[in-house]
Formats: C-alpha cells, sequence, structure tokens
C-alpha cells in the first residue's frame, strides 16, 4: 500500500470546515515562482503545473530506473498547493487575480536530498525534452497557523477566510502574514473534473499569539 500523505497527516491535509490552530513542521517542496491569473489558459500558472507534475512523477518512478534513492518508499503524490500574495494589497483582492504572484508547490518526501532533486531536473530535462531551469527546491516551515477546509468555488474563499480570521482572533491571536509568511492554499480536488461547488480546498494562514 502506498503511503498517502493526504492519510497519514490528516491534520494537515484533511481538516474540518470549521477553523482550527495548526502547528505545521519544516517540509521540502518542488517549487515554481510566478505571476498572473491562474485561470488563464495556456498561461505561466498552468506551465508551471506542469513542470511540477514532471518532476514529481520523475522522483515518484525513479524505482523503475538506475537512480537508487536512499530511504525510498513508495508513495501517493501530495496535492497540489500554492502560496499566495499581489504587490501593494494586504490579504487577497480577488477581482484582480492578474496581479497575483504566486509559488506553487508540491511536497517532497523527506528522503528526497538535494542532489536527488538535481538529478530529478536533469533526467526530466533529458526524457521530456523540456526546459526545467524555474523548477526549485524549497523548504518552508510555516508554523503557527489557523487553516479551515473551504468547499465550493475559488472565488467565494473570503467568507471562509472571515470565518478564519473572527476565530483566529477569538483564541488570542492575530494575523501574521508577511512577505515570508503567505496565504497558503492545498487543492484537494481537480478543479477539471469537479464541480465548482464540490471542490475542496484547505486555505490556511499565518498566526502569532498576542
Amino acid at each position: 500500500m502506498a503511503f498517502d500523505f493526504k492519510k497519514e497527516y490528516k491534520e494537515f491535509y484533511m481538516p474540518k470546515d470549521k477553523p482550527a490552530i495548526v502547528d505545521v513542521p519544516e517540509m521540502n517542496y518542488i517549487a515554481v515562482r510566478g505571476q498572473g491569473d491562474p485561470n488563464t489558459e495556456d498561461g505561466e500558472y498552468k506551465k508551471a503545473i506542469g513542470l511540477l507534475y514532471g518532476i514529481a512523477f520523475t522522483i515518484k518512478m525513479s524505482k523503475k530506473g538506475d537512480h537508487r534513492i536512499e530511504g525510498y518508499f513508495d508513495y501517493v503524490v501530495p496535492p497540489l498547493e500554492g502560496f499566495w500574495w499581489q504587490e501593494g494589497v494586504e490579504g487577497i483582492d480577488y477581482a484582480h487575480k492578474e496581479d497575483f504572484r504566486w509559488i506553487s508547490v508540491i511536497r517532497l518526501p523527506d528522503f528526497v536530498t538535494g542532489a536527488d532533486f538535481d538529478w530529478a531536473i536533469g533526467e526530466a530535462t533529458r526524457k521530456k525534452k523540456e526546459d526545467f531551469s524555474k523548477v526549485e527546491f524549497l523548504t518552508v516551515e510555516e508554523g503557527l497557523c489557523v487553516q479551515c477546509m473551504h468547499i465550493g468555488s475559488y472565488d467565494n474563499e473570503p467568507a471562509t477566510v472571515e470565518m478564519m480570521h473572527k476565530y483566529m482572533e477569538e483564541q488570542g491571536y492575530a494575523l501574521d502574514i508577511t512577505d515570508e509568511r503567505l496565504h497558503h492554499e492545498i487543492y484537494l480536488s481537480d478543479a477539471r473534473k469537479v464541480a465548482q461547488e464540490k471542490l475542496k480546498t484547505v486555505i490556511r494562514h499565518p498566526i502569532r499569539k498576542i
């Protein structure tokens, strides 16, 4: 049975649809940075997702090739995630998606080292004949956060965010979004296959104790 991060770490990937406080440890990611509206057809965001999955599956399928990763175990590729912000905007302005800056990521198993990652970039470049130079190995320690499962359209996220912030304040915390601590989303549904009203997205915001 392949290891599934969503099932093994439910506190990070499968929260309830009510806000909760969580302490998120350091994690390593495959990452691509970019900007612009994520809904643009053939845009930068959709190309970034292709690059991420290209590396994610190169690492996952390394078991079938000559490159042996120490400590490797079979696993389900974790869900797509994203860190989002807009220059000069506090929070997120959903009316101006063209102004989005983002870091699109997929979590890496802890057994993947920097050397393994570099091998995967080279291997994917050679096999797929694509440029993977935008892809980076990123380590993030989010720390104390408030999070909630949002069900429905991405455009309806503000209502869930408002509920999260109210809960956070009631518990004695303040929002702590900075240049390093960002609005974070984890996509548990494939928006191409799931009706908008059924989409499941984890929303996570950094906080600090007052």
